[in-house]
This record gives structure tokens, C-alpha cells and sequence, in this order.
């Protein structure tokens, strides 16, 4: 089986510790950050983006989720990528909505959905984009 996947990397106006610290809070996993300071780019860097994040790195059993600020270029949000979730029980889909979009804004509620799951969409306060859905099991 082939180890390649697809991960989501996502690009911050500074305040990327922010975000991954609250989606690790939200998520779980281990997260792990370097900053521009703690590189060997650390002498290109203004003094104030050496504490701006490199890179960072959420990973628990069923993701992984990268990230850095912008450091040398402009981020420009758009509404062309949402992180989707898709969720293994109607506890979860239901704690990961709440956790998540605290703060945020809520596009869809989550609700039933014709194609027979729970799905709900939002932007949360970082202005990233979110679907999460819960496939229910087929009645039998």
C-alpha cells in the first residue's frame, strides 16, 4: 500500500502559533513549531517576523495538518479549499463543530442531509474554512 497522502497546508497573517494551538485544542494530537528565528533563514528575517512561524505540524491518528505565516509574501484568504472532516459518530461530528467554529461563523448548521448524513459548514475565527460530515451506517 502506498504511504502518499494528501495534506492540507495552510498559510497564516501571523498568527499561525494561534491557530494550531487552538485546533490542537480542539483536535488532540501532538503539535510541533519552528520559527523563523530558530532557522537558518534567521539573519534574512526582520527582527519582528523571527517569532513568526516556519512551520508547524499537528498530527494525531487520523490527520495531519500543516502550517506556517506568511513571512515573505502577502496571504491572501480565499474560499477556494475548506478542510473537511469526516467524522466516525454523531458524538464527535457534534463536539468537533462546537470546538471548531467557537468563534467562527456558521454557514450550515449542522443538520440531516438528503444524501443520509449530518453535515454542517463554517469559517472559523482564523478565516479557514470548514465541512464536517458524519455518513450514518445504512439501515438494515
Amino acid at each position: 500500500m502506498s504511504k502518499t497522502r494528501l495534506t492540507p497546508y495552510l498559510t497564516f497573517n501571523g498568527n499561525c502559533r494561534d491557530a494550531m494551538t487552538f485546533y490542537q485544542q480542539c483536535l488532540g494530537g501532538e503539535l510541533l513549531i519552528s520559527t523563523f528565528g530558530d532557522s537558518p533563514m534567521a539573519d534574512k528575517m526582520p527582527a519582528d517576523a523571527q517569532q513568526g512561524v516556519m512551520h508547524a505540524s499537528l498530527k494525531n491518528d487520523i490527520l495531519e495538518l500543516m502550517a506556517s505565516d506568511g513571512g515573505m509574501h502577502a496571504v491572501t484568504q480565499g474560499n477556494a479549499i475548506a478542510l473537511s472532516l469526516n467524522c466516525s459518530s454523531a458524538e464527535e461530528i457534534a463536539t468537533w463543530f462546537a470546538k471548531l467554529s467557537a468563534g467562527g461563523t456558521i454557514t450550515m448548521p449542522l443538520e440531516e442531509t438528503f444524501w443520509g448524513a449530518t453535515f454542517g459548514m463554517f469559517t472559523d475565527r482564523f478565516g479557514m474554512p470548514w465541512m464536517l460530515n458524519y455518513d450514518h451506517a445504512p439501515a438494515q
